[in-house]
């Protein structure tokens, strides 16, 4: 398979799945500022597509001018500017900076109120990165938006279908769980066959200046690295003290404010019994941290909401009950044998206890192993809780 194929059947005329010459087909490029987008940019065109390039402003423009691995903000611009002129294709930078304050950056500190953990990258794919930009591609009259996710797009018998990327080791499947049926048919993720090492080749082989560029690392509007400062600056009073309790009722000390602790943290409790002590739960309603031992964290039942199914259409939902999937239940994590539950509301059931559970992070469905497609995407869901 060919770096841009993305999985296009093979009655089609283009590389991304249209029936008319790639000269015909417009493409709207999201363009970061990173070497991924700028070769997936610089490969449509050489492919000879009609490209667009966007870029959007998401946070303060010059909060990270000089900051390396930061995206979508200062110098990111700018060097997605600079990639499209020396492309030779059209260039526009959209000020999206109220949006996704609105949608990303107050949904961040809210959740870290309400003692979850968050994952922020999935709400900016969900919203301004996929649902805004995909109203800016086709307001272009572009026939589709293509990314530098790696990931991939397969056509399969019922339509578009998302698998994980070729390369295992980048593949960025957990947090696109929330992409929909339409927005899959109108996305392209030209990178999803390709490991990193040959993007970066390419990238020098075409001459980008991006090709050394490092990769984005940090979450984009914490340019310190430190989101407590941001969660605070936000919503004053975030960190405001409490109780650290042990499960048995045990006030143990006191915290300087809940948002510095997440589910399975051990490290940095300042409180000491005689035994390991991990987070087990947040309160945010009386602003305690609640610490008891390991076995507290097993769980075996994740509650769900705002679940994202993109496997094929069921007959009726209650047929999902019971199926054998698998899923991750964080970013890092690999993936666990379980069981869809839907009688009362979406859930998963693990085969085996798993620790570390955290409201706020997501579960991702995957096919189950030995499957005809294990490495399918079936959708997902926010964590809300987690049980023994």
């Amino acid at each position: 398979m060919t770096a841009l194929q993305d999985d296009a059947p093979a009655r089609a005329r283009n590389s991304l799945g249209f029936a008319k010459p790639p000269s015909a087909t417009r493409v709207v490029a999201a363009m970061s500022g990173g070497v991924d987008s700028t070769v997936v940019a610089a490969l449509l065109k050489r492919q000879g597509y009609d490209v667009v390039g966007v870029t959007l402003q998401l946070y303060d423009h010059g909060a990270a001018v000089n900051k390396p691995g930061a995206c979508c903000a200062g110098q990111d611009i700018h060097d997605a500017r600079r990639a499209a002129d020396a492309l030779g294709i059209p260039h526009y930078v959209l000020d999206y900076e109220s949006r996704f304050r609105q949608a990303v950056m107050e949904d961040f500190a809210d959740s870290y109120l309400a003692g979850e953990t968050p994952i922020p990258c999935v709400k900016c794919n969900q919203t301004v990165k996929f649902a805004d930009l995909m109203r800016v591609a086709k307001e272009l009259g572009a026939d589709c938006l293509a990314t530098g996710h790696y990931v991939r797009r397969i056509e399969g018998a019922h339509g578009a279908e998302l698998h994980r990327a070729h390369d295992p080791d980048r593949d960025q499947s957990y947090f696109l769980f929330a992409t929909t049926r339409a927005q899959l048919d109108y996305l392209r993720f030209p990178l999803g066959g390709m490991e990193k090492p040959a993007v970066r080749a390419l990238a020098a082989e075409l001459g980008l200046k991006a090709a050394s560029k490092p990769d984005s690392q940090d979450i984009c509007f914490v340019p310190s690295g430190k989101y407590q400062s941001v969660v605070e600056k936000l919503r004053p009073g975030a960190l405001d003290p409490g109780e650290i309790v042990h499960l048995d009722g045990r006030v143990l000390g006191a915290h300087t404010g809940i948002i510095n602790y997440t589910i399975g943290q051990r490290r940095g409790l300042g409180v000491a019994t005689g035994e390991p002590l991990f987070v087990v739960k947040l309160d945010p309603a009386l602003k305690r941290v609640i610490v008891g031992p390991r076995e507290a964290l097993r769980v075996r039942m994740i509650a769900l909401k705002d679940v994202n199914w993109i496997g094929d259409r069921a007959a009726a939902e209650d047929d999902l009950d019971g199926r054998a999937i698998r899923v991750r239940v964080r970013s890092t994590g690999k993936p666990l044998h379980a069981r869809l539950s839907i009688s009362a509301g979406w859930s998963v059931v693990l085969n085996e206890p798993e620790e570390g559970v955290a409201p706020g992070q997501a579960a991702v469905f995957y096919e189950a192993e030995g499957a005809a497609n294990p490495n399918r995407v079936l959708g997902g869901g926010w964590i809300a809780r987690a049980e023994a």
